[in-house]
């Protein structure tokens, strides 16, 4: 099986998200996901609360985080940091894809938070691409 990364692939995954599961898994893994995972999972996630970010960008986020979400996927999260390489690498496409919708505020909100799972954060660490 071809592992197929676009906009409709990781759309589809859009059924598996919520925001209870999403910070219920973000709470669970944080420390073995690590920080570029989790940053780009609260960015993904901060973006998804303004609403000025269009639908159908949104569909993107949605799917991403519903991937993320999900424990059995193309590489199982229960390998390790190695277990969320495919994760970050849904999330890195779909922050790619609504890049101009992420607003300084987001950046803001998504590094607060941050802090809460993780003492040092490195500039490093925030550059996803």
């Amino acid at each position: 099986m071809k592992y197929k990364l676009d906009k409709e692939t990781i759309s589809g995954y859009a059924q598996d998200y919520s925001p209870s599961k999403l910070l219920e898994k973000l709470s669970n893994v944080a420390k073995k996901a690590g920080v570029k995972v989790v940053y780009a999972v609260l960015l993904l996630y901060y973006a998804l609360l303004d609403g000025d970010v269009p639908l159908k960008d949104k569909a993107i986020v949605v799917g991403a985080l519903g991937y993320f979400i999900l424990p059995l996927d193309f590489i199982p999260d229960m390998l390790g940091p190695l277990g969320y390489t495919d994760d970050l690498t849904a999330l890195v496409y779909a922050l790619k894809t609504i890049w101009n919708n992420i607003t300084p505020a987001v950046h803001s909100k998504a590094r607060a938070k941050l802090g809460e799972w993780f003492e040092e954060v490195k500039p490093s660490d925030l550059k996803l691409f």
